[in-house]
This record gives structure tokens, C-alpha cells and sequence, in this order.
């Protein structure tokens, strides 16, 4: 979030959502986390919810 908020001034709200919004979409749907094997969260998410969860 670093990347998105601190780095940018701002003249509205309006143009912060969209600016925020818009990283937000590119941070869990297109940015590599080397955390999750170098995939997306989003990948990630999808390939979870296919597997049977504790308790189910």
C-alpha cells in the first residue's frame, strides 16, 4: 500500500479511491507474491477455494 498511498499527492478523494482502487486490482490479481510460489493472491484464493476446508 506504501507504493500507492505515500507516494502520491492527491487532489481529491474521488481521486484517491480510483488511484487506490486501481492498485488494489493490480496488487491481487497481477503482482507475484513470493510468499504465496511467485502467483497473485487472487490465484491463489481460486485455487483454495476449491479444496475442502477443516471442518466441512
Amino acid at each position: 500500500m506504501y507504493e500507492c498511498a505515500y507516494l502520491h499527492a492527491w487532489e481529491t478523494g474521488s481521486e484517491a479511491r480510483a488511484s487506490v482502487g486501481k492498485w488494489a486490482e493490480f496488487y491481487n490479481r497481477t503482482h507475484l507474491h513470493s510468499d504465496l510460489g511467485d502467483r497473485p493472491p487472487t490465484v491463489v484464493r481460486w485455487l483454495r477455494k476449491d479444496e475442502p476446508q477443516p471442518g466441512h
